[in-house]
């Protein structure tokens, strides 16, 4: 059964923009016919890619993360370019942060909505096999720790708040059930 949108958009501004983000202040109809304003953060694309190893060893990527004021161990990630493919995004990004091409690619489930209350932003996950080490090239805003880790120990790692990333979770748990259901 589709469900109808409650919600009435009656006007829109941008209140702020950079590269990165766009924060737009909607003029609405509430579901209960009041109006008022909703505050809607648009981004990029967020990408993530479990680099795989045969030994079912997965590389992570450690960096501070700015906006949480902590260290962070997660997957890799990146966003996407204007008008650029979510792939493309994160075979760049395998490559830039943790120097790897992978030769066998394939997408882990469908897109995910990372805070569906405030913002449009969508991610994908990917799992990237058959692993060959290049150069990394990290950009000027990063500076990253690279390790390999057995993905039992990636699932260790997320149930004791060590990995607290969405996305990297989102990933991680997903290829955990495929790999159940393939039992």
């Amino acid at each position: 059964m589709p469900y109808s949108n409650p919600w009435k958009k009656l006007g829109s501004r941008v209140v702020y923009e950079n590269p990165w983000l766009t924060l737009r202040e909607d003029r609405v109809i509430r579901p209960d016919g009041d109006e008022g304003i909703y505050g809607v953060v648009e981004t990029r694309i967020a990408t993530a890619v479990i680099a795989l190893t045969p030994e079912r060893e997965v590389y992570l990527v450690g960096q501070f993360r700015y906006t949480m004021d902590v260290y962070s161990w997660e997957l890799i990630e990146g966003g996407t370019e204007p008008g650029e493919d979510p792939l493309t995004a994160i075979q760049r990004e395998l490559k830039e942060e943790a120097g790897l091409v992978a030769k066998r690619w394939r997408q882990l489930g469908d897109e995910i909505h990372l805070s569906n209350c405030i913002s449009s932003e969508t991610g994908y996950v990917f799992v990237a096999e058959d692993l060959t080490q290049c150069e990394p090239d990290p950009d000027g805003t990063e500076v990253l720790q690279i390790k390999k880790v057995p993905f039992d120990e990636c699932l260790r790692m997320m149930d004791e708040g060590i990995i607290k990333d969405a996305v990297s979770i989102v990933g991680l748990m997903r290829l955990d059930r495929e790999w159940r259901q393939d039992r």
